[in-house]
């Protein structure tokens, strides 16, 4: 049995209501939800809350909430991956077998059956590990540069500020996505990770106001590329 795992705690400071806000006309945890259950990979897709707002909306897309979040798991400082183990044991205490977990976070508006799928396949095929979306920089991070106070700036790593783009190696980060673990894995701690690299124009961290207007305007873009391309 293969379980999608939506973490979606009720407080939310930099964004309020962030988890339910409407994205484009619908509440963005509804795009995970639907991607999750369209996509065919999952035998039950859940949302683990604390906020009885948020549980109604998830049920109302198709998600289900077999209980609700511990306040203890829904303060400012506990991780993803305790609130997934939590729900994983649970899960487990009512004698459900579970065989694989999918973590997808609530506000992934970009997320696509597709890599969820090459997520699920790479698992399949790998041991102690837990596979995650991933997304290039687009920019060698050997560059990178720091300002002082006074605004001058100074690079991380001299040694590379006169090496060629092409020469230097292509570093990755976390997308923001999906997660992916066996079970026992899971609640044993991965040894290793790895990674399904997605093209940028998918990836959106969404932490801010700003972010999330760019977002919009990325998907608005995405959907008229699509229309543009079918018709």
């Amino acid at each position: 049995m293969n379980i999608a795992i939506i973490p979606a705690r009720g407080g939310s400071k930099r964004i309020p209501g962030k988890n339910i806000r409407p994205f484009l006309g619908k509440p963005i945890i509804a795009y995970s939800i639907e991607v999750a259950l369209q996509s065919g990979l999952f035998e039950s897709v859940m949302v683990s809350t604390d906020d009885p707002q948020i549980a109604d909306i998830a049920r109302e897309y198709g998600a289900s909430i077999p209980f609700m979040r511990p306040p203890e798991l829904a303060d400012d400082y506990t991780g993803t991956t305790a609130v997934v183990q939590h729900a994983t044991q649970w899960f487990l205490q009512q004698d459900i077998a579970i065989e694989n977990v999918c973590c997808l976070y609530a506000t992934a508006p970009f997320v696509q059956a597709r890599y969820l799928r090459q997520g699920l396949d790479k698992l399949q095929t790998l041991k102690d590990t837990m596979v995650f979306s991933v997304c290039r920089f687009p920019f060698p991070i050997q560059r990178a540069q720091k300002m002082d106070a006074q605004g001058f700036m100074t690079p991380f790593t001299p040694a590379y500020m006169a090496s060629r783009s092409q020469d230097l190696e292509e570093a990755y980060h976390d997308a923001g996505q999906f997660y992916w673990w066996h079970a026992q894995t899971l609640l044993h701690g991965a040894r290793h990770s790895a990674g399904i690299i997605l093209p940028r124009h998918l990836v959106q961290d969404i932490d801010t106001q700003e972010d999330w207007q760019q977002a919009e305007l990325m998907y608005q873009a995405l959907q008229h590329n699509q229309l543009t391309t079918n018709s």
